[in-house]
């Protein structure tokens, strides 16, 4: 995986960084694994604007994801390595030996007519997708369930994973990218690897133009408002705007916003940097 810097012809290409997509191996996706896919821009159903930022970019299909793996005991063909639009991670679409396909995320290093395979007594091979109880300790996982039979939850975007450090009972604990340490039931499903377009973090848009193909619209600053729109407007001149909140009041910047009697902390065994 690399990037490559484009010769700054335009004011557009000064600064950007595009990916090589050296993995990629077509440039149609399976069409029946792909669903239209409709954009609100934002509104509601009576059309109100209850999300800003958002609206225009690119038309774009939604391709289905194989998160759960429960296709066991089955090998599997990877017949290409694809961009979708959707999300950061590049996908792979895999060919079972009674004849279906499904996408999965595409873990680093897959290669075209690799096998994969799923299931309880497989071997830990990049690709492979096997419950916590079976994968060797220290292992660099991805795609993890919280809950069996959810569908992956944890480490899905591009370059990031997890790593199982030990066992403890009918829990695991491991290590999320975030730094936290959490323990996780045995029976839960990962996908052994990292996960692919690792250098995706180095890529430079380069223009705003680009945001908005991506459905970006642009952000106005919190200090540039006036008071009855944020508690960070107003004020004589280019006032700093105060504490830095959020638009109902709530401080950014350090202030933790995770509830101390939440359910979910006793399954904490260290919390994230």
């Amino acid at each position: 995986m690399s990037v490559r810097k484009l010769k700054p012809i335009t004011p557009g290409q000064r600064f950007r960084i595009v990916n090589n997509f050296e993995e990629i191996t077509t440039n149609k996706p399976e069409k029946s694994l792909t669903v239209g896919i409709k954009k609100s821009g934002g509104r509601n159903q009576t059309g109100k604007m209850t999300m800003r930022y958002t609206g225009g970019g690119h038309k774009k299909k939604y391709r289905i994801i194989d998160f759960k793996r429960n296709k066991a005991n089955v090998e599997a063909t990877v017949k290409s390595v694809e961009y979708d639009p959707n999300r950061t991670a590049f996908i792979a679409l895999l060919e079972y030996a009674d004849g279906e396909k499904r996408y999965i995320i595409a873990p680093n290093g897959i290669k075209v007519d690799q096998k994969v395979v799923s299931g309880e007594s497989v071997e830990p091979n990049v690709g492979n997708a096997m419950k916590l109880k079976n994968i060797p300790l220290g292992t660099v996982i991805s795609c993890v369930e919280m809950k069996p039979g959810q569908g992956a939850i944890l480490a899905r975007s591009a370059g990031s994973s997890a790593q199982l450090t030990s066992r403890d009972g009918k829990y695991a604990i491991i290590k999320l990218p975030s730094g936290e340490s959490r323990m996780i039931l045995t029976e839960c499903m990962a996908m052994i690897g990292s996960v692919s377009n690792s250098d995706h973090q180095l890529t430079v848009s380069g223009k705003a133009g680009r945001s908005r193909w991506l459905g970006r619209r642009p952000r106005t600053r919190a200090v540039v408002m006036n008071p009855v729109d944020h508690p960070m407007g107003g004020g004589e001149g280019r006032s700093s705007g105060g504490h830095p909140r959020s638009r109902n009041g709530m401080p950014s910047k350090g202030y933790k916003t995770r509830k101390k009697n939440k359910v979910s902390n006793r399954y904490i065994v260290s919390k994230r940097k």
